[in-house]
């Protein structure tokens, strides 16, 4: 430490009168610069911004305190430097010191800066931060002159446009008066009352932590509580008295999680697995066990197993979550909702995370690390072989890390806490949580049927004094999923609608309007910038919480895919958490543009276009086309998995094979597609998790050599007038080489389900339909030797096995060309296949209107059959 830059700190203070540190305690830098913000109710209320820089905390006073709205710029008023272990002070400058009043460690964590010592020179110092409140971007500016008067040099520090930003009420964030460190108030801590700080300086410095903070201003220990070296072992952590009760409560309203894009990065926290499942608290006392909602609803009886076992523990009050685990031990939300429905409960297990009350010991006061503690002995006491009541273990590694495991595992997200942190009922920073794939909790205000068979349910949020309409929930729903839901359909009728504002939807023949009582959860791609939902897919029906308190997770707009600019794949080799190793393996050499397409351009590709493509991929087993070594080398075809396959890969169990099916459920599967060298992806064109139903009809018009591309056009139009005579909508595609696709959805419920052989006798009748009425352009046979100047019909891949190309699968061939879907608006004479490649789609598509309304346009083929016939 520079003792050359603590000479004004040191001459202001009368250490034989403060507890404050002097800075003889040696503390050696981390690998990641720290910063500390402390509350300071000195001559006025201000906050100290502490960096760690040369060996001390650089300190401004911010007179007002940091806000996070980019509009405000607040004074900043630069001040002595101060020595490292001042990172860990909390507590009370006795009146008449210089800084006499109370101190809080308002906040702390690390900070980065491109270029620190340049930012520092120039009087502009940009800078992101890590802590436990504030996050993202800020930046420091040095005033020139003497606006303010005085002697000391002014700064401004203001806060960037970022995701962390809030528009107009930046001040907000001052109102969390806790200590990030001890949880402690301002009152509380000038009155000396409460557990002191747990190190943060020490305990990353040298190795020699403290066994608390060890600034006391209501005792004379400072000198021994600094000469302290090690961490009080855990039974001392635990002799911390809680409050007495004279009996249990009946119930406690829940901490609730604040939502965050990426978890805490700074010390003091923990992070726990996001189960997706129930929030129940189970209640214990003489025996019986009680089991109720976040609301406060007893379902004691709808998992009477966990009950039966929970009756053998002493009087507790346990905060936990209900989840079902599908056959890879991940919790499952629709499996939960299947038990619960049928009644088949026996299999659910209850997370426990946190322990409220131990008969009549009150522990809501206590840290979250020793209620934690004690909630896993109690748990681990009883010896139980395979217990449906589990503990919730927790990781002190860095929020993102643990959060790109929960990703490649394929879990929902994470939820962290601030181990020093009381348990708080309601919402607060103290406890977040960073989800993987977005989620939301929607009211249904009605459903939507297409010949009369269910088809999507229609969702909404409440914003102010109304239902909102906010976009359709079109995936998601397999037969048993429509039989379970369909009671509560028809028992929530209603001849009105429940939406409100300028966006509600109108009446129409195929719209049936709910009271809004049915709560869905959902998960969905992302906010569009009008605020609806993007890609939803159902996940089940919510029966543990008022429709009325739905309102949008601060929803985030969806980003605009980008282009792909030359050289992309430079940057980084970690694609939506999968590491992509050799990224710069050229997968197309030359592609178009002369520039090589490399494996990680391929796996940026996938990101940019997943969500859009997800939707026709999720439920269907799906075949890869691998060229590890690029187009140029060795390519093969896997339908099975293979060891070691990704986690982020479903393995499809289908029936009269013995071999798993690879099956591509979710966004990020596609980085794993790509690590794996998967150039083409090729899906089964089955309903969503039924595989032996029919989804979709594919007809691949496959031209001769010698046939110009407008005639496949008119080919393409041609197919769309007869799927439109049966009553049939059709959509188009690219195949990415010479043909097109002509798609066309279909209702797959129990009245209008067909057999693959079905289906493919359809498929078959639409192509002699138009090779009958124009045999010199058409062919059903795929004989080369009579194909010359004709189109090859091919229905051959509406069967069970069968594939075809996916909408938006990059094709192995010469320039990187892409199945690209179209409007048939595009689908003229100077249609160009192309130019649709992994560099051109994901700008194409941020702005294409292509393939909307593919949802809800599925129809049924049994009548299409009958229209057929009579051609």
């Amino acid at each position: 430490m520079s003792l050359r830059n603590l000479t004004t700190y040191r001459k202001k203070r009368d250490f034989e009168k403060t507890n404050e540190p002097s800075g003889d305690v040696r503390v050696a830098p981390a690998k990641q610069r720290r910063f500390v913000i402390q509350k300071h109710d000195a001559t006025r209320l201000h906050y100290d911004l502490r960096l760690e820089f040369d060996g001390v905390f650089k300190s401004w006073a911010v007179t007002r305190g940091p806000s996070l709205d980019p509009q405000d710029k607040r004074l900043a008023v630069e001040v002595e430097d101060h020595p490292l272990d001042y990172g860990d002070f909390e507590g009370t400058i006795p009146e008449g010191e210089y800084g006499g009043g109370t101190v809080q460690l308002w906040d702390r964590g690390y900070w980065e800066s491109d270029n620190p010592e340049r930012g520092f020179k120039k009087g502009d110092l940009k800078f992101t931060l890590f802590g436990g409140k504030l996050h993202g971007s800020w930046v420091l500016v040095r005033m020139k002159g003497d606006r303010y008067g005085g002697k000391r040099t002014n700064w401004l520090l203001i806060k960037h446009r970022d995701e962390y930003a809030v528009e107009s009420n930046g001040d907000e964030i001052l109102e969390e008066d806790r200590s990030v460190a001890s949880g402690r108030s301002m009152a509380e801590i000038a009155a000396g009352k409460g557990r002191a700080p747990k190190p943060f300086m020490l305990a990353k410095g040298n190795g020699k932590a403290k066994a608390d903070a060890v600034w006391h201003s209501d005792r004379g220990e400072a000198a021994e509580e600094r000469a302290r070296t090690r961490v009080a072992p855990p039974k001392a952590r635990l002799a911390a008295k809680p409050k007495q009760v004279s009996e249990m409560p009946d119930f406690v309203a829940p901490q609730l999680c604040a939502p965050v894009d990426v978890p805490p990065g700074g010390t003091g926290w923990c992070h726990e697995i996001k189960f997706d499942g129930y929030r129940v608290q189970l209640r214990v006392e003489d025996g019986e066990a009680v089991l109720k909602t976040r609301k406060a609803l007893d379902w004691t009886e709808k998992f009477s197993k966990i009950a039966k076992e929970a009756g053998k523990l002493p009087d507790v009050l346990i905060d936990g979550e209900i989840v079902a685990l599908d056959k890879d031990g991940t919790p499952h939300f629709s499996t939960l909702q299947a038990a619960l429905s049928d009644g088949k409960t026996d299999r659910l297990i209850f997370y426990a995370f946190d322990l409220l009350f131990a008969g009549k010991d009150d522990l809501r006061s206590l840290p979250l690390v020793e209620r934690k503690a004690r909630l896993k002995a109690l748990l681990e006491a009883r010896k139980i072989k395979n217990p449906v009541i589990r503990y919730v273990e927790h990781f002190e590694e860095r929020g993102a890390a643990v959060l790109d495991s929960a990703r490649k595992l394929g879990l929902e997200g994470v939820v962290s806490k601030k181990l020093g942190a009381p348990y708080r009922s309601g919402r607060s920073d103290d406890w977040t949580k960073a989800k993987i794939r977005a989620g939301q909790e929607v009211v249904i205000g009605g459903w939507k049927t297409t010949n009369g068979k269910f088809r999507s349910l229609m969702a909404g949020v409440y914003r102010g004094d109304h239902l909102a309409f906010v976009g359709m929930v079109g995936t998601g729903f397999g037969q048993d999923t429509v039989r379970r839901i369909m009671p509560a359909l028809r028992a929530a009728a209603s001849d009105k609608s429940p939406f409100g504002g300028e966006d509600a939807p109108k009446k129409a023949r195929d719209v049936h309007w709910l009271k809004p009582e049915l709560v869905a959860e959902i998960e969905f791609a992302g906010w569009t910038d009008g605020g609806n939902i993007r890609q939803a897919a159902f996940k089940g029906l919510r029966q543990d919480k008022p429709a009325r308190e739905v309102e949008a997770e601060a929803p985030v707009v969806t980003k605009v895919v980008k282009p792909m600019g030359k050289g992309a794949g430079k940057v980084s080799s970690d694609v939506m958490g999968v590491v992509i190793s050799h990224p710069d393996k050229a997968l197309w050499p030359g592609a178009g543009d002369g520039e090589a397409v490399t494996k990680l351009d391929l796996a940026k590709y996938f990101e940019a276009v997943g969500e859009w493509m997800i939707s026709y991929l999720r439920g269907r087993p799906c075949s890869i086309v691998r060229a590890p070594d690029g187009i140029k080398g060795e390519a093969f075809f896997q339908r099975h998995a293979m060891a070691g396959t990704s986690k982020l890969l479903k393995l499809a169990k289908v029936s009269g094979d013995r071999k798993p099916y690879l099956q591509i459920d979710q966004v990020e599967g596609l980085a794993a597609v790509a690590q794996l060298g998967g150039l083409e992806l090729h899906p089964w064109n089955c309903a969503p998790d039924a595989y032996d139903t029919p989804g979709r009809l594919v007809f691949d018009l496959d031209p001769a050599p010698d046939v110009e591309f407008a005639e496949v056009i008119g080919a393409a139009r041609d197919m769309r007038q007869r799927l439109t005579a049966v009553g049939l909508e059709s959509f188009c595609k690219t195949t990415g080489g010479k043909g097109l696709h002509v798609v066309t959805p279909l209702l797959h419920g129990a009245k209008d389900k067909v057999t693959w052989k079905e289906a493919k006798a359809f498929a078959q009748g639409i192509c002699q339909w138009m090779a009958h009425d124009d045999p010199g352009r058409y062919l059903l046979n795929m004989s080369k030797a009579k194909r010359t100047g004709k189109i090859f019909l091919d229905y051959l891949r509406n069967d069970r096995l069968s594939t075809a190309v996916a909408v938006l699968s990059p094709r192995a061939r010469e320039g990187a060309t892409v199945s690209m879907p179209l409007t048939w608006t595009q689908v003229r004479g100077d249609l160009d296949p192309k130019k649709y490649t992994v560099r051109t789609v994901p700008p194409l598509l941020a702005r294409s209107k292509a393939w909307d309304g593919y949802e809800d346009a599925a129809a049924s083929i049994k009548v299409a059959m009958n229209k057929l016939a009579r051609q």
